[in-house]
């Protein structure tokens, strides 16, 4: 495993940059993308904010003053691209947040890329039903087994706060899931 510290260091290094760019690209481009996929849902708006975040990554990791773990650095990024895309596609589209995250669930079923079954389907459906904030961490916790501390420095909330979240987002969809 890479040392963090070394790696940054590799990273901000005009010399290094490419290189550790490429490594840090292997180490999180994958769990990077989940993340993603969970809050924007389609594949291809996955991939453009995947490449959008690493492309904010390589622009500013020289202001990266390690304040937080590299990781929680690039979940936040990733986040915050997320809702921007989300919040930017449903500007275009004249519709609200809601709205897209409910268009992007109906198209789920016919992309390519969903493996899942209908019993999926209704748990993103119930998922996106929740406000946004509940999305993210339901989806952290539930899929991504995070620490509230963790996620406390990525989406900079309060422990607490995160853990009322979770608890609501689980009654809401157990909820949704049990109503037929």
């Amino acid at each position: 495993m890479t040392n963090e510290t070394d790696l940054i260091q590799r990273l901000q290094d005009p010399k290094s940059k490419e290189t550790a760019f490429r490594e840090l690209l292997s180490l999180y481009k994958e769990r990077l993308y989940w993340h993603i996929r969970k809050i924007v849902i389609s594949h291809d708006d996955a991939d453009d904010v995947l490449q959008n975040t690493f492309i904010k990554v390589y622009r500013s990791i020289d202001k990266f003053k390690g304040d937080s773990k590299l990781y929680s650095w690039l979940y936040r990024i990733a986040t915050n691209e997320s809702i921007t895309h989300i919040n930017r596609n449903a500007r275009r589209l004249q519709i609200t947040n809601e709205e897209h995250q409910n268009l992007a669930i109906n198209n789920l079923a016919a992309d390519v890329y969903f493996e899942g079954d209908d019993i999926q389907l209704k748990l993103q459906k119930a998922i996106a039903s929740l406000p946004q904030k509940q999305q993210l961490v339901f989806n952290m916790k539930y899929f991504d087994d995070m620490k509230y501390k963790e996620m406390s420095e990525i989406l900079e909330t309060s422990e607490g706060a995160l853990k009322a979240s979770y608890h609501i987002a689980v009654k809401k969809i157990e909820s949704f899931l049990t109503s037929d």
